[in-house]
């Protein structure tokens, strides 16, 4: 088992021949997978390969490949390790996405997304005056939506694995029951939002927090053996001990102790369901990434599709002119986010016009490299003729080349702080990405209309955007991030730091991100980019912010000889790593 540091890059013959590889092309350059000339290098592997944002739930993915299982089977044991070890975000409590594809060429796409209870109505957060209430979509009982996790876990090993769940949650239920030591990560996230969201429930404090209060430091260790004894569970009956078992009793419990919303009937209803994913081309790639009620697949293609009319490669990656249109692009496509995405089962949605490469054409017509555009000139677009820093995502490729890119989430960091019942399990707060009152943001400043309104089993409207692309039938990317409505954008320069400016997966985690959602009317930058740069896009009529670091992206690319891989350096304790 090799697990590597970034900063060792291939090199002799490896380095040669890839140079050679590249020398031979005549169009489009192939994308860098590591080369001498490279700043940053990625991971090398030969046969299987693990990113995610915890070094010890990336061992157990690797693992679970070493002894033979799939990429499937390998993701599904990452997302049970995570949720002891990264409770964060890692989940069997919240929600989310898998995108796999098949050693045979086969995408498809599995939505674990919660749903809202039965008892949901569509002014539940409002106030006597009529306002969106924060407190109650985010920190009550209220902010709960039916978990989705344990259900999209087991439809995906039932249909696409290889191994039996019991043996793919052992290392998670081993994790949970001996222990597992904290590290920075989660140290820091527990001494800042713990206090906010954990302290003031029993149940979530007991975990948590010491017996003086304080919450746990890097180098303890952290035992959950309530915890453990629902995975035990789940391992031995599955998903019916989520939803239909004690399990489902404490979470029913929890809930109507304390005004929520979530029932027993409500558990036993839900359902994974997979999905055709969306797909768009690039340059000659195919792109596939998550269908609605994600909005991220469609936008992701909808960008590319604007940005494949410029020449941003002779712009330059990062440059003023780059970033300016890049920017502009992304007000679109947030324009019509907030206008026409839901969840599918409830509102038609006009993918195949918002994704088409002519609607895309009119949209480029508007934009001017050397003057940016107020959003509130933009609205959404007239398709006629056409016709949440807080969630985790995790990549893994396996020998046989079955790929999955997997984001889940608990929403915010820790979800709604509730631990139900004596379950050990931490509840989402997942209610929030509804349009509690259409036209006013949520947490994330998001903007949704109509389409997103509150409805009894309906899936709130996500940006979670678990990405694979692929050129003539061969698989060349995995990857995604966390990071609410900028995980659309983070996810978009991954893509075109790797196709289009030709940088290894390393370079293209490294480098500085940018992010607009139209509203608010703001182009918010990462630090590194430069001074000059920033002038340049203010005398564009650019409204400039610094701001703290987007995303958290695990990403694998499939080489000629090998897998390349890179976790994202804004992360603390992540790690990339295969054999």
């Amino acid at each position: 088992m090799g697990f590597k540091v970034l900063g060792k890059g291939i090199g002799g013959s490896a380095a040669l021949f890839l140079l050679m590889w590249q020398g031979l092309a005549l169009a489009q350059p192939p994308v860098s997978y590591g080369l001498e000339t490279d700043i940053y290098h990625p991971v090398v592997e030969k046969h299987g390969m693990v990113a995610s944002v915890d070094a010890i739930a990336t061992k157990v993915g690797v693992d679970i490949l070493q002894q033979g299982g799939n990429a499937v089977d390998a993701a599904v044991a990452v997302g049970y390790a995570l949720a002891v070890t990264h409770p964060q975000a890692g989940n069997l409590g919240g929600g989310g996405f898998m995108l796999l594809r098949t050693s045979d060429g086969k995408v498809t796409s599995i939505d674990f997304r919660e749903m809202a209870p039965a008892k949901a109505t569509r002014d539940m957060y409002l106030n006597a005056k009529g306002e969106a209430d924060s407190k109650l979509s985010l920190t009550s009982h209220k902010a709960s939506g039916i978990p989705g996790t344990v259900a999209g876990f087991s439809f995906a090993l039932d249909k696409y694995g290889t191994m039996p769940l019991n043996k793919v949650i052992q290392p998670a239920f081993k994790l949970a029951k001996e222990g597992f030591i904290v590290n920075d990560a989660l140290a820091e996230d527990l001494a800042v939002y713990g206090k906010e969201v954990l302290i003031g429930h029993a149940n979530s404090k007991a975990i948590f927090f010491k017996k003086d209060g304080t919450p746990w430091l890097e180098g303890d260790k952290l035992v959950q053996t309530n915890l453990a004894k629902s995975l035990e569970m789940i391992a031995e009956l599955g998903p019916k001990a989520f939803y239909q078992g004690s399990i489902a009793d404490q979470i029913a419990s929890e809930m109507s102790k304390n005004d929520g919303l979530i029932s027993k009937e409500d558990l036993a209803a839900y359902k994974a369901i997979e999905r055709e994913p969306a797909k768009g081309s690039f340059r000659g790639y195919e792109v596939y990434s998550m269908p609605p009620p994600s909005s991220g697949g469609i936008h992701i293609v909808q960008i590319l599709n604007i940005l494949e009319t410029f020449d941003l490669q002779k712009m330059g990656q990062n440059s003023a002119d780059a970033i300016q249109t890049m920017a502009e692009a992304m007000k679109y496509a947030y324009a019509d986010r907030s206008e026409y995405l839901g969840d599918p089962d409830f509102v038609k949605i006009p993918m195949k016009a918002l994704m088409s490469k002519e609607y895309a054409a009119s949209l480029a017509k508007n934009i001017d490299v050397n003057k940016a555009r107020p959003s509130t000139e933009i609205k959404p677009g007239q398709l006629a003729p056409y016709e949440s820093n807080q969630t985790t995502h995790f990549s893994v490729v396996d020998k046989d080349g079955n790929a999955v890119a997997v984001t889940y989430t608990l929403n915010t960091n820790f979800g709604s702080g509730i631990v139900a019942g004596e379950s050990g399990i931490l509840l989402n707060n997942q209610m929030d990405d509804f349009s509690a009152k259409p036209g006013t943001p949520n947490v994330y400043g998001l903007v949704g209309g109509e389409a997103n309104a509150i409805q009894p089993f309906k899936r709130p409207l996500s940006s979670m955007s678990p990405t694979i692309v692929t050129k003539e039938g061969k698989t060349v990317l995995v990857t995604g991030s966390p990071g609410g409505s900028r995980i659309i954008t983070t996810v978009l320069q991954i893509i075109l730091n790797t196709l289009e400016f030709n940088m290894n997966i390393a370079e293209a985690s490294n480098a500085p991100r940018i992010h607009h959602q139209w509203l608010p009317d703001e182009l918010r930058i990462e630090k590194g980019i430069s001074p000059d740069t920033i002038r340049l896009l203010e005398q564009k009529g650019q409204k400039v912010s610094v701001q703290p670091v987007m995303g958290s992206t695990q990403s694998i690319m499939v080489g000629p000889d090998g897998l390349y891989g890179s976790s994202d350096p804004r992360t603390k304790d992540d790690l990339t790593a295969g054999y």
